[in-house]
């Protein structure tokens, strides 16, 4: 093949490249009393084409549209996810802080009533029995204005007492020791005892010792602190009656109770640093 029929060819085909969208546009600029055969011809070839080429056009279009729509869409879902995720954090710290603000207006309360010195602490550590059950808890208190055995109260009833101090630490053995017990009355009727702890490690329950059994005392009754012995101030809650086992008469009745106190989420107490009715120590004084 030679040189100058490579060149021709490729005129020629330039050419028809050129002419056929020509004689196509302007078969379609045509009015249509105005067509020639030849123009109706070329209509009737490329309508598919255009039709074609049309539908192609949309579907690309549409789909280009989809894509940037989903990654708008993608966006926005990103942005609302942390604008939820600030809020929910928001909402929390805030019901956190109205949990806080109502157990220290609680304290505040019960520091208004007890008529005897206090200064509040907080939880700082708790030691576990092997059933998660609280044995102690560490408060954060200086021994400057605090000794052993003093009480240890809550909005909730009494907690314990001071077992030992350490640096600015502070040992509180619980109600529910063995080794801790406490005066009490019935609210109901005013009937005495005193509750002791059992050092039950899986779970927390007192006793109630020194009932006799021609007194009335019922499942569900309140036993707070009767004030005497100038340890705890009077009034202040310590259990609840869950069992009465009554004994013939001479003997003090069986009596299980569980705490008011609910160790396990103590975050805040008070100390009574003198008991009821008694001037607070001077500094200085031993």
């Amino acid at each position: 093949m030679t040189p100058d029929f490579k060149r021709y060819r490729d005129l020629i085909i330039v050419a028809i490249l050129l002419a056929v969208p020509f004689f196509f546009l302007r078969a379609n600029m045509r009015k249509p009393e105005e067509l020639s055969a030849a123009d109706k011809a070329l209509l009737r070839i490329s309508a598919p084409i255009e039709f074609g080429a049309a539908s192609l056009t949309r579907g690309v279009s549409n789909v280009a549209s989809d894509y940037f729509y989903l990654v708008d869409v993608k966006a926005d879902n990103a942005r609302l996810s942390y604008e939820n995720a600030r809020l929910n954090e928001q909402v929390h710290r805030l019901e956190q802080h109205q949990v806080e603000n109502q157990q220290l207006r609680r304290l505040l309360k019960l520091k208004a009533e007890v008529k005897s010195e206090l200064v509040s602490a907080q939880v700082i550590g708790r030691d576990f029995t092997e059933f998660f059950r609280i044995t102690r808890v560490m408060l954060d208190r200086s021994s400057n204005d605090v000794r052993a055995h003093m009480p240890v109260i809550a909005p909730d009833g009494v907690v314990g007492s001071v077992m030992s101090i350490s640096g600015d630490s502070v040992n509180v053995q619980l109600a529910v020791d063995a080794a801790f017990g406490v005066d009490v009355e019935v609210s109901r009727t005013q009937t005495r005892g005193f509750v002791r702890g059992t050092g039950d490690p899986s779970r927390y329950a007192c006793r109630v010792e020194m009932v006799d059994s021609r007194d009335e005392i019922l499942e569900g009754d309140l036993l707070v602190t009767s004030g005497k012995g100038k340890f705890f101030p009077k009034g202040i809650s310590v259990a609840r009656v869950t069992k009465v086992n009554k004994r013939e008469p001479g003997r003090d009745q069986e009596i299980e109770a569980v705490p008011t106190v609910d160790f396990s989420r103590l975050d805040a107490v008070l100390i009574v640093t003198s008991p009821p009715n008694e001037e607070p120590p001077r500094p200085g004084t031993p």
